[in-house]
C-alpha cells in the first residue's frame, strides 16, 4: 500500500469493529483467487475465514464470473416495485424447493442484519392482523447474535454480546439461557423450563428467534438438535412462531444443507445471508410460511409494510442463483465431511496447549477456545506471517475455509494455527 493510499484508509475509512486511530494491522488485497488472497506487497494468504463466511466457491470462479457478466449486458438493476424478472423467479424456485417444505413465501433484502428486521416485522404484522397488537416482543438465546441493525440488537445477547452500549435504546426482549447440552447429544426437558415459564407467563410474545445448532458470533457453541426440536414444540403448544436464523449455518456449512434439517423440523420463518451468493455481492432472503403471509395479507394494512431499494437485484440473484446450483451439483456432503476430518485432525494438536479451553467442530467449522482473549494487535499479524488469514475474536480462533479447499492447503492452515495458539502470548 502506498503511502497516501496509507494515508486515506487510516485518516478516513472505518472499519468494521474498529477505532479510526486503531493500531490494528490493515492489509491492501490486491486480488484473489481460489482460496488464496493476494496482497498488494505481493505475499499470499490462504483464506481461513471463507471471506466471513461466505465465499464457499473461492474467489474468482470462473462459471460465478461468466453468469455476473451474463447478466450484466442484460441489466445490472431493476426496481422490484411492480417488475419482476427471471433471476428472481428461478432464486425464488429454487429456494422453496431446498428449504423445509412448509417456507413457500420468499422476501428478498439487502444484508443478513436487514433479512432479521424483516423476519420481526413479519412476526408483528401477522399477530397485528390477528388482532392480538400486544404481541410485539421476541425471545432469543443467551450468546446470540443476530445482526448489527436495531431490531437485530435487541435480540442478541444485551449483556455478553457486541451491543451493551445501546442497551437503553432498544426494546427490551426477552433472554433464555444458552442450550448446555452439547451437539450430539440428548437435551432434557428441564433444559427448556425457563423457555416454557416465559411463554407461559407472557401474552405479548411475538415470537422465538435462534440460531439452530450453531451459535456463530456469540460464541461458535454447537448445541444439541433435540434442543431445537423442542423449541418447536414449545412454540406449537404457546402459538409462538419460530424465526430461524440461518444466516451463518445455510447451505451447507454445518453438515446439512440447513442447520435446521439436523433437528427435522421447519420453522415459521427462516432468515438467510451470508453464503447466499457465494461471497459475490450481498444479498438476504426471509422466508415465510403461507400462513404468515395470507395473514399479514389479510389484515389492516393488507400489505407487507417493507420495500429496499436494492430488494432482488438482478445481479445479487444471479450470483446467489449459480452459487446455489454449483453447490448443489457438486458432492458437498461428502466435502464438507472431509472439511470436518481435516480440521480435526489439524486441530487435534491445540488440546495439549495449557491456555486452550476446549476445541470442537462440526462440519466445516472448527473452533480453538481459549481460556482468555487474544491479543488482536499480535495474533492477526502473527497469522499472516505463517501465510493465513485467520481473524480471531475475544476467546475464539476458528476456521471456517471455503468448500474448495483442498487437504493439502487445509493442512497448512490448521498447523499454521495450532502453530499460533502454542505461541500466542496474553500479556
Amino acid at each position: 500500500m502506498t503511502a497516501s493510499m496509507s494515508s486515506i484508509d487510516r485518516n478516513h475509512i472505518w472499519h468494521p469493529y474498529s477505532a479510526m486511530n486503531s493500531d490494528l494491522p490493515i492489509y491492501q488485497v490486491e486480488s484473489a483467487k481460489g482460496v488464496r488472497i493476494k496482497l498488494s506487497d505481493g505475499r499470499e494468504l490462504i483464506d481461513g475465514m471463507s471471506s466471513w463466511w461466505c465465499a464457499i466457491h473461492g474467489y474468482n470462479h470462473p462459471a460465478m464470473n461468466a453468469a455476473l457478466i451474463t447478466q450484466l449486458d442484460k441489466m445490472s438493476h431493476i426496481m422490484f416495485g411492480g417488475f419482476t424478472h427471471e433471476p428472481a423467479i428461478e432464486l425464488t424456485k429454487l429456494l422453496v424447493d431446498l428449504t423445509p417444505e412448509p417456507l413457500q413465501k420468499v422476501f428478498y433484502s439487502d444484508s443478513g442484519s436487514v433479512a432479521v428486521d424483516v423476519a420481526m416485522k413479519m412476526a408483528i404484522q401477522y399477530w397485528y392482523a390477528k388482532g392480538q397488537s400486544q404481541r410485539q416482543r421476541f425471545v432469543s438465546l443467551r450468546r446470540g447474535y443476530h445482526g448489527d441493525t436495531i431490531g437485530a440488537m435487541s435480540v442478541s445477547d444485551p449483556e455478553t454480546g457486541m451491543h451493551t452500549l445501546f442497551k437503553h435504546a432498544l426494546q427490551k426482549n426477552l433472554f433464555v439461557p444458552q442450550p448446555e447440552c452439547h451437539f450430539g447429544e440428548p437435551c432434557a426437558d428441564q433444559a427448556l423450563q425457563l423457555l416454557r415459564d416465559i411463554f407461559d407467563k407472557n401474552d405479548d410474545i411475538a415470537a422465538l428467534i435462534l440460531e439452530p445448532i450453531v451459535q456463530a458470533a456469540g460464541g461458535m457453541w454447537f448445541y444439541s438438535a433435540e434442543y431445537l426440536q423442542k423449541t418447536r414444540t414449545l412454540c406449537d403448544e404457546f402459538g409462538v412462531l419460530l424465526i430461524a436464523d440461518e444466516i451463518a449455518t445455510g447451505f451447507g456449512r454445518t453438515g446439512k444443507l440447513f442447520a435446521c434439517n439436523h433437528a427435522g423440523i421447519s420453522p415459521d420463518i427462516m432468515c438467510l445471508g451470508k453464503t447466499l451468493t457465494g461471497g459475490y455481492l450481498t444479498l438476504a432472503a426471509t422466508l415465510a410460511t403461507d400462513d404468515v403471509a395470507s395473514t399479514i395479507d389479510s389484515g389492516n394494512p393488507g400489505i407487507f409494510m417493507h420495500g429496499p431499494t436494492f430488494m432482488a437485484n438482478p445481479m445479487a440473484c444471479t450470483a446467489a442463483l449459480t452459487s446455489i446450483k454449483l453447490l448443489v451439483n457438486s458432492p458437498w456432503q461428502e466435502n464438507i465431511l472431509r472439511i470436518e476430518r481435516g480440521l480435526r485432525k489439524g486441530l487435534e494438536r491445540c488440546k495439549d496447549v495449557g491456555h486452550v479451553e476446549d476445541v470442537r467442530v462440526l462440519g466445516a467449522i472448527g473452533v480453538v477456545e481459549l481460556k482468555q482473549a487474544v491479543l488482536m494487535e499480535s495474533i492477526t499479524q502473527a497469522f499472516v506471517d505463517k501465510g493465513v488469514w485467520v481473524r480471531p475474536f475475544g476467546r475464539l480462533i476458528y476456521l471456517m475455509p471455503p468448500y474448495i479447499m483442498d487437504d493439502d492447503t487445509l493442512d497448512i492452515l490448521t498447523s499454521a494455527t495450532a502453530a499460533v495458539v502454542a505461541a500466542h502470548c496474553f500479556s
